[in-house]
């Protein structure tokens, strides 16, 4: 595979639509990222929560009431 070449098994597309931006930053919902790994979403929540210092400071972080709705 050449430098250009990309290998993804989840279509692009599908991703692009599941990525969302709040506040300026570029985002994804528990619940669609396991969906993309075919879990429950509690599962994927407590895998990362278990190995937390494998992931960078800000990869997960809560939205509250006061945030508004999507």
């Amino acid at each position: 595979m050449t430098a250009k070449q990309t290998f993804s098994i989840i279509p692009e597309d599908t991703l692009l639509n599941k990525i969302y931006e709040i506040r300026g930053h570029k985002v994804m919902l528990d619940s669609d990222l396991a969906e993309l790994y075919g879990v429950e979403t509690r599962i994927s929540n407590q895998a990362i929560k278990r190995n937390i210092e494998r992931f960078p400071e800000d990869f997960m972080f809560q939205l509250t009431k006061e945030n508004g709705v999507l």
